[in-house]
């Protein structure tokens, strides 16, 4: 469950789904005003004489706080893994600054009169880093196999629907629809497509290709990954988009905040995204960081909440939940762990668009209410030891949050000073990012997570919520179910007016708010440096990721000579 442009897919932030790219989900756009752009701070550039033009060279050295765990996008349900994976493969669509939706391996698209069919026309020339053409029949193959009944995916409800799709001729794809499917448009900025060449005859769930891609149509080639160490990927020198500048990147893998701060303070690192405590106090102390990095600060399509195992007890009933959502002070929480930086939230959309439901409100903290609506539950502290029980059994459970989050784990403490206050403990317990994903939410092995979703701006939220999207490696680990919201989210799918689709995700909203099936805390900034070598960075409403293959360093400012790249 992380930032800068996605493509249209649901993230698990650190987790992933494949719209919001996932979530950045396709169909209806949502237009961001200036004031939710990124800001830059020291926007200065480095006080060098030189030529001011792009060259090719040079390294992009940055930290990530979990490993990738699956370089096969459709498998793939994390911001680690997608963060690499999106610049070996991309999708017939993206998100350009704006948030617009155009072409990627498309050039142009047709919609039909009723809704139901579109037809791709894919750029000419297209070629695979192996020298093999990205045809028409790639795409044909990418959609039966997220189809396939063997693919476990997050993403498959958007592609099942389709319920014919043909390959005419080698840069012509056409899917169709038996009904009309609001998200549909998005949904291929989502689906990244994959080489039939490569993957025909692999077993999808279980094949190396995983980890070692043999042909990527991206900026970007794996060249080296060193499990829980570094990923290392060189420049496509023949990609269709014109120049990748930096030759190559570097993500090393830092599971601690204040390690990776320390790291770009000795040089060893280009671009982190900073604590709220590093960008707003320690980076204003260092002289060396502010010449050097540019910051930025921006409200991402991101939000951090506490989870529920609706299938264990005591997270069965709707009153203790209730009660541990009006035992819980979000503005505490916001102003201790991000230093205020983000915004208390009551739904899952981002603050400020169209598609909030400005009449839910965060829950107040009210301890006491909290105390009685356990009490109503058969909660009671009956042996005086602070802690409420029923039936000779305390009422404690375990939260689990992702080592290297700060952020995470002190919202945990603070919940679990909180909780105890109204007598219900809670264990804090700490896993690194891929283990999490593949022994704890993958099984569905938790009582309650602390984790984020990183969403589209296409509002559906159907791969989350869904009652049909619980199986494994889907999006609704939480278990959740509830027939009004299943019926919102299916309607608002079947109509393309603007107005209605907002109707029933207000309707949405309203169900999740009354069932708490999770504890929505806040919507954090984004706070990510970059150093100032660096040029071609221009903020916008996307973030300032959506053109990172186009970024450079002058040739006089390159810090890293390359002049070879392994195979």
């Amino acid at each position: 469950m992380g930032s800068g442009p996605r493509s249209s897919k649901l993230i698990l932030i650190r987790l992933i789904p494949i719209r919001a790219l996932p979530l950045i989900c396709l169909l209806l756009l949502i237009g961001c005003s200036d004031s939710n752009a990124p800001s830059a701070a020291h926007e200065t550039a480095v006080n060098t004489a030189y030529e001011d033009i792009p060259a090719r060279g040079d390294r992009l050295v940055e930290a990530s706080i979990g490993d990738a765990t699956n370089l096969i996008p459709m498998i793939a349900g994390d911001a680690s893994s997608h963060a690499v994976a999106g610049q070996l493969y991309l999708s017939l669509l993206k998100y350009d600054k704006n948030l617009d939706l155009i072409g990627q391996l498309a050039k142009s698209w047709e919609i039909s009169a009723d809704n139901l069919t579109i037809t791709f026309h894919l750029r000419p020339n297209l070629r695979w880093s192996d020298g093999k053409p990205l045809t028409s029949a790639d795409c044909l193959f990418t959609l039966r196999l997220i189809q396939d009944e063997g693919t476990q995916s997050a993403y498959k409800a958007d592609y099942i629907i389709v319920k014919r799709a043909e390959a005419p001729d080698p840069l012509t794809f056409v899917v169709h629809y038996d009904e009309p499917f609001s998200p549909a448009l998005s949904s291929w900025s989502s689906l990244a497509i994959l080489p039939k060449h490569v993957f025909e005859n692999e077993n999808i769930m279980d094949t190396r290709l995983s980890r070692e891609p043999k042909a990527s149509i991206g900026p970007y080639k794996l060249t080296q990954w060193q499990s829980q160490q570094s990923i290392l990927m060189s420049a496509n020198e023949d990609y269709f988009d014109g120049p990748v500048w930096i030759k190559e990147r570097l993500t090393r893998i830092i599971p601690d905040r204040a390690t990776q701060f320390l790291e770009l303070s000795a040089g060893r690192l280009d671009s982190v995204g900073l604590s709220p405590m590093q960008y707003s106090r320690l980076f204003e102390t260092r002289e060396e960081l502010k010449k050097n990095f540019n910051r930025y600060k921006y409200l991402d399509f991101v939000y951090t909440y506490l989870g529920f195992n609706l299938k264990r007890k005591p997270f069965d009933d709707i009153l203790v939940r209730k009660a541990i959502a009006y035992a819980i002070d979000r503005q505490e929480i916001l102003d201790g762990v991000q230093l205020g930086l983000g915004e208390t939230i009551a739904s899952p959309y981002k603050p400020g668009t169209f598609w909030v439901n400005e009449k839910l409100k965060p829950r107040p903290f009210d301890p006491e209410y909290a105390r009685k609506l356990l009490a109503e539950a058969g909660w009671v502290d009956s042996d005086g030891d602070g802690v409420v029980d029923k039936e000779g059994k305390p009422l404690s459970f375990t939260v689990l949050t992702n080592n290297g989050n700060k952020q995470r784990a002190d919202a945990a403490t603070i919940m679990q000073q909180r909780l105890k206050k109204v007598g219900i403990e809670i264990k804090v317990r700490l896993v690194e990012w891929s283990a999490f994903i593949q022994n704890f939410i993958n099984k569905r092995n938790f009582d309650a997570v602390i984790l984020g979703w990183s969403l589209s701006p296409d509002p559906d939220q159907y791969t989350i919520w869904h009652s049909s999207q619980t199986g494994p490696r889907q999006f609704n680990f939480l278990s959740y179910n509830n027939a009004n919201v299943d019926a919102a989210l299916d309607n608002a799918r079947r109509t393309f007016d603007r107005h209605e689709r907002k109707a029933q995700y207000d309707l949405m909203q309203q169900e999740i708010h009354q069932d708490v099936p999770m504890v929505f805390l806040f919507a954090p900034y984004s706070l990510p440096v970059m150093h100032k070598r660096f040029h071609g960075i221009k903020p916008a409403p996307a973030g300032i990721g959506y053109n990172s293959e186009q970024w450079y360093v002058p040739k006089a400012l390159q810090k890293y000579r390359i002049t070879s790249v392994a195979p």
